[in-house]
């Protein structure tokens, strides 16, 4: 009964496990894998694509470090003929299996054939659960653990007292990664054109290059002229200096040059059309405009009409009233006096309201009125 009770335990343990084995048959094509470490990958393990079967493994041998596996595909299975290997495991116990798929790095091209070789460079394996559980192993038994804890401590009590701040910082970083995640198209755009315009100059790389070439003779000239350019912006600050000087020493005698001149322009505003017309009348004084109409070569028409009655002659002369004695003019306003101004080298003629030098026109030996243009519309006598 014993016996019986192994036996049976056997044969439900080995229908609970996975037998290597079950390659489609049919006609199929051979194609060998280099693998630097085959693992414990046996003859008739699986082959996928997709995982899905297509073939089996042959067999394994070892040329020099390298070991080649032997396997058989379906011919019906098109693979590229710069197809991957890998070896991979069903689940965290089951069985080892090669898995061939297209290159990830590259476009697939051509067709794996009968007899073709996928070497070493574009094959691999997956981690193995006992590597997995030897660095756990060096990790708890004297590896980074202590370490670990001393970083947990430290970090928790640099965050004592300062929960609601980490959590705002937090926040805010979500924020901005939810903004940045929503501006990745933009983003890549940017991306896209800085590309494009890196590429740009690329191209105009000897352009540029000319360009910069050509700025150095100029660069040169600048530093060369320096100092006389600081000088020169030195001078224009001490100008400048003066200048302002100047202007704060000369503005009220300015603004009481503004002031008089006030008058002036009144009455040249309420002159209004006046002026013009007197200047045009001044042309042909003391004719009328109209006098060149009259004019001919050197003589003047004119055309009188006389009343030669001598009846209302003696009538205008027995009736006429006696002469009176004229009334003595209106005194005029005098015009507005103007503040002198200081002597202008090159000038010689006097403005309006300071003293005409002897000789000048309008001055007391010239034997002119003494008033000028604007003393006569003005009302100078």
């Amino acid at each position: 009964m014993k016996r019986i009770g192994v036996l049976i335990l056997t044969l439900l343990a080995l229908g609970g496990c996975t037998l290597p084995g079950g390659a489609p048959d049919g006609p199929a094509y051979r194609v060998t894998a280099e693998f630097a470490d085959a693992l414990d990958l046996v003859p008739q393990a699986a082959v996928k694509v997709n995982d899905v079967t297509v073939g089996s493994v042959q067999s394994l041998s070892l040329s020099g470090w390298t070991a080649r596996v032997n396997m058989r595909i379906d011919r019906n299975v098109r693979l590229p003929a710069n197809a991957t290997a890998a070896i991979r495991q069903t689940s965290l116990l089951g069985e080892k299996f090669v898995a061939l798929s297209d290159p990830a790095d590259q476009p697939p091209t051509g067709r794996l054939n009968d007899g073709a070789d996928i070497p070493l460079q574009r094959t691999g394996r997956t981690v193995e659960v006992e590597e997995v559980l030897s660095a756990l192993g060096m990790l708890l038994n004297g590896g980074g653990l202590a370490q670990l804890k001393t970083i947990n401590e430290e970090l928790a009590r640099s965050m004592a007292g300062r929960e609601p701040t980490a959590r705002n910082a937090l926040d805010q970083l979500d924020t901005f990664l939810a903004g940045l995640d929503a501006q990745k198209a933009d983003i890549q755009r940017a991306i896209d054109a800085l590309d494009r315009f890196s590429a740009h100059l690329s191209e105009q790389r000897g352009t540029i290059a000319a360009g910069i070439a050509s700025i150095d003779p100029g660069l040169t000239v600048l530093a060369e002229q320096r100092r006389q350019l600081t000088g020169a912006l030195t001078a224009l600050s001490g100008l400048s200096t003066v200048g302002t000087a100047v202007i704060d020493a000369s503005r009220d005698a300015t603004l009481s040059s503004l002031s008089s001149l006030h008058p002036l322009l009144d009455q040249l505003v309420q002159a209004g059309d006046d002026l013009p017309k007197a200047l045009n009348f001044m042309l042909v004084y003391p004719f009328p405009p109209n006098v060149t109409g009259a004019i001919s070569g050197d003589t003047v028409r004119l055309h009188a009409t006389v009343d030669l009655n001598g009846a209302a002659i003696l009538a205008n002369l027995l009736t006429a009233p006696a002469p009176r004695t004229p009334a003595p003019p209106a005194a005029r306003p005098a015009p507005p006096t103007v503040p002198g101004l200081p002597a202008v080298p090159g000038v010689t003629s006097p403005l309006p309201g300071a003293s005409p030098s002897p000789g000048a026109p309008g001055g007391g030996s010239g034997g002119g009125t003494g008033c000028g243009l604007l003393g006569i519309l003005l009302g100078c006598g």
